[in-house]
């Protein structure tokens, strides 16, 4: 397939985009592989763990499983090894998330000559950094909500070498900080609704568990959960929403930070290479509700490794797609589509196709399905088949 995409497409691979997420499965049983583990639908049953990587125009490169108990940043080493391995890729610059962004994952790219775009988290960085995104000195102003600013430094990175023993190593890392008055106005919306659902918390807390207590219980001091229930315990203690957390959250609101290797690229380029992460992104939400990928229902490993198999082929093809019709149509609507696309036994030779719509005639433009045509002989079909199969 990589092979195929790179001779029709022209795919290049010094640019990877990696991202993991989570599929469940609705049974309790754990294995080798299905493991309880942190849902990111904030479920209890057992999961199994996928790392994704696609190339800088959206199209799927690899995909990897790792059992569901295995934090994030730990499948970033060995999926990258195999993607060098198998795509002969040589200098890969690595673009991924706050969740991937790990001292090991740092000084193993650097290590290899690879390179990496990570986001850094502003909340949860140091005092220092902080300090250095609040203060107002060197942003460049670019229209009336936004602006940005760089600095290059060493950093001491922390890492494990082997397991139990940690090192820690100086490199050198280029940190670009940007805010976006967009970007505070949606903080301080999803703020307020997780405030909300936070006050009711306090005055109902035997309606919520802490699955369901998610984000709220957070801003709430005093409260503890049952370790076997996941009820809200009385512990005597009133429950008050955490004023102080939210001052200090309210600071950040708005802005970002990037932290990277490439040192000698302009600010604005990493923070465009940063935003293609969305694509991965949506690449999840496509395979979990279009593709109706979860719940997984088969348990042995070979049946679970299939099922992605197919789940993987599936999206490279819908993206391939997508990419042809110029990004007119997101896949979900393609999809929708074609599921819709019918046709009706008129007589013996002849079919009467009864769907057409913009998306069926922009396929039949591109790839000359005949989609367009009201009834079709069954041997116009059987050619268009053969066509498909060039």
């Amino acid at each position: 397939m990589h092979e195929r995409i790179t001779e029709k497409y022209g795919r290049e691979t010094d640019l990877i985009y990696y991202d993991v997420t989570n599929y469940y499965f609705e049974t309790e049983h754990e294995d080798d592989l299905r493991k309880k583990g942190y849902s990111k639908e904030h479920r209890r049953d057992p999961i199994v763990q996928m790392g994704l990587a696609i190339d800088k125009k959206g199209i799927p490169l690899s995909y990897k499983l790792f059992r569901g108990n295995l934090h994030d940043s730990r499948t970033l080493m060995p999926a990258l090894a195999d993607i060098v391995r198998d795509y002969g890729a040589r200098r890969v610059v690595v673009v991924a998330d706050k969740g991937l962004n790990s001292g090991d994952n740092i000084v193993f790219n650097t290590a290899l000559g690879y390179g990496y775009v990570f986001s850094q988290s502003v909340r949860g960085a140091s005092e220092e950094m902080k300090a250095y995104i609040l203060d107002q000195a060197g942003y460049t102003p670019i229209g009336d909500d936004y602006k940005r600013k760089c600095r290059m430094t060493p950093v001491v990175i922390q890492y494990n070498p082997e397991p139990g023993k940690k090192r820690r190593v100086q490199l050198d890392q280029k940190q670009v900080v940007f805010y976006s008055e967009k970007y505070a106005k949606r903080a301080k919306r999803k703020r307020a609704e997780v405030l909300q659902k936070a006050v009711d918390l306090i005055a109902n807390p035997s309606k919520y568990k802490r699955t369901t207590a998610q984000g709220a219980a957070g801003y709430i001091s005093g409260i503890a959960f049952d370790k076997k229930t996941g009820e809200v315990l009385d512990t005597g203690q009133a429950l008050i929403i955490n004023e102080e957390k939210i001052r200090e959250e309210e600071k950040m609101d708005g802005y970002y930070a990037i932290v990277t290797s490439e040192l000698d690229e302009p600010d604005d380029k990493i923070i465009d290479i940063y935003r293609g992460l969305w694509r991965i992104e949506d690449s999840f939400k496509i395979t979990k509700s279009v593709m109706e990928a979860r719940p997984v229902y088969v348990y042995k490993p070979e049946h679970i490794n299939a099922h992605f198999l197919v789940c993987f082929i599936a999206l490279t093809l819908a993206r391939l797609v997508e990419l042809k019709l110029d990004g007119t149509f997101p896949v979900s609507r393609i999809v929708e589509s074609l599921r819709d696309v019918s046709c009706s036994h008129l007589d013996a030779n002849h079919y009467l196709f009864d769907y057409a719509d913009d998306v069926t005639e922009a396929l039949n433009s591109v790839f000359d399905v005949g989609f367009g045509k009201k009834i079709m002989a069954l041997g116009e079909i059987k050619k268009y088949f053969a066509q498909t199969k060039k």
